[in-house]
């Protein structure tokens, strides 16, 4: 397919978190987007507001007419129900349907491909690595799977020749890129919906790894069963960050690369994953020349991500963060970050599970992960593209808990619950529709 010849652009599932940057791309590249979601959200009104047209019913008049011609390209998200009449009306015609994945195929086929893969990370490393390019004078556009804070977006840059993508392994959807310098941050289990067992997961992780001809481009956690430059925190490895400190609640750390050692390096983001997220971001950038003078400035310059570990409240009497994670060891990595930064705090977590999958497959694991926190509050499971399982709800889970300090709560009663705890930390938690009580819950916590 050539772009070239593509005028409008289409999207079934507009605001997805990763269709959002896409439909973002091809507006800033001069095409016309318009698109349909479900909901209405923070996400879709900020597409709005920046000239997208999108409408929230499946109608197929509302398909604008002159996206009726043979010049327009359709991108659908997985989520999609199959029956959805604008999909069929276009299937119908003969239209170019293509998923997220295969248009980032596309458009870095022609690029200098940076792909950032891994169960957990990519998005953050992803974030930083953009970041570091693009203040680095580097020609980037980078998508990510959340809105950057330095940028208040998830599409960084427009470049033409080097693009960094997110290597989703969802539906083995990174198999579609062309990576020139990749990384693997993780291979844990997820998606077992999609592939069945750990063993198909990683096979899928090392097809993915294989893409990249020049082992030397490909950059892997310490410990993963995959051929490439080992990067790790306070371990022997090829990129290595040792002397860790905090000093006014920043990590400040040293790196040994293949042929330097870079001090003092300054990253605010709190949490040893995150730590290990910056060091992957600079391993990747060092390898395509980024000096490491860039690097340091702008690793200290990145300010966040919206809904990874994102402060909402910050004052000394009361801390509110909000995090995506939606697996055990992304849970994990939030409790860590919060009794590093606030040992012998009272900590609440608010989760809301995404998937009836991922919840049946990973019960165990989330039980054990939240049994950490003081205070829990489990709201329903998130359905997102799923029916329901039988048996598997949020009060099944939370039979499996070890800590007896947890609820169900509705999301009606969420707030009124959240006001009456006497925790001073409080973390809202999850990948489903949980994003969008932020803003009502720190007001309410606000008054």
């Amino acid at each position: 397919m050539n772009l070239n010849q593509i005028h409008n652009v289409f999207f079934i599932g507009i605001g997805g978190i990763g269709m959002s940057a896409l439909a973002r791309y091809f507006k800033t590249i001069g095409k016309n987007v318009c698109g349909y979601d479900k909901t209405e959200t923070e996400l879709t009104k900020e597409l709005q507001q920046s000239g997208i047209d999108i409408h929230f019913e499946d109608k197929i008049a509302l398909i604008p007419q002159d996206f009726y011609t043979e010049n327009t390209l359709v991108i659908v998200t997985p989520a999609i129900p199959i029956a959805h009449s604008q999909w069929n009306f276009f299937l119908e015609r003969g239209f170019q349907i293509k998923k997220r994945a295969e248009v980032l195929g596309i458009i870095t086929k022609d690029t200098f491909c940076f792909a950032v893969a891994g169960t957990h990370g990519k998005t953050t490393t992803s974030s930083i690595l953009g970041h570091v390019l693009f203040q680095s004078g580097v020609d980037v556009t980078a998508f990510v799977g959340g809105i950057v804070e330095n940028y208040d977006s998830n599409l960084i840059g427009n470049g033409k020749t080097v693009t960094v993508v997110e290597a989703d392994e969802f539906d083995r959807s990174f198999l579609h890129l062309h990576p020139d310098i990749a990384c693997v941050t993780s291979t844990d289990a997820d998606h077992l919906d999609i592939y069945g067992d750990k063993a198909s997961i990683e096979a899928s992780f090392a097809e993915f790894a294989d893409k990249v001809e020049d082992k030397n481009k490909l950059f892997i956690a310490k410990g993963l069963h995959l051929k490439g430059m080992a990067v790790a925190v306070n371990e022997d490895a090829d990129f290595k960050a040792f002397n860790v400190r905090i000093e006014n609640s920043q990590y400040v750390f040293d790196v040994q690369t293949p042929s330097e050692i870079i001090t003092d390096i300054r990253f605010s983001l709190p949490g040893k994953h995150n730590l290990m997220n910056a060091l992957m971001a600079l391993a990747m950038a060092s390898s395509y020349g980024v000096h490491s003078e860039d690097i340091k400035r702008a690793l200290a310059s990145f300010t966040g991500i919206r809904r990874r570990f994102s402060f909402q409240i910050k004052t000394d009497d009361l801390v509110y963060v909000d995090d995506y994670a939606h697996h055990p060891t992304e849970i994990d990595a939030v409790h860590q970050a919060v009794r590093e930064l606030y040992p012998g705090q009272k900590v609440l977590a608010v989760f809301q599970p995404h998937l009836f999958s991922r919840t049946k497959d990973f019960a165990d694991g989330f039980a054990e992960s939240l049994s950490k926190f003081d205070e829990i509050i489990l709201l329903d499971i998130y359905p997102a593209r799923e029916l329901p399982m039988e048996g598997i709800t949020s009060s099944w889970l939370m039979k499996k808990m070890t800590n007896p300090n947890v609820k169900l709560v509705s999301k009606n009663d969420l707030i009124h619950t959240i006001s009456n705890s006497d925790a001073t930390v409080i973390a809202t938690i999850g990948a489903g529709d949980i994003g969008e009580l932020v803003k009502p819950i720190k007001k309410a916590l606000l008054s």
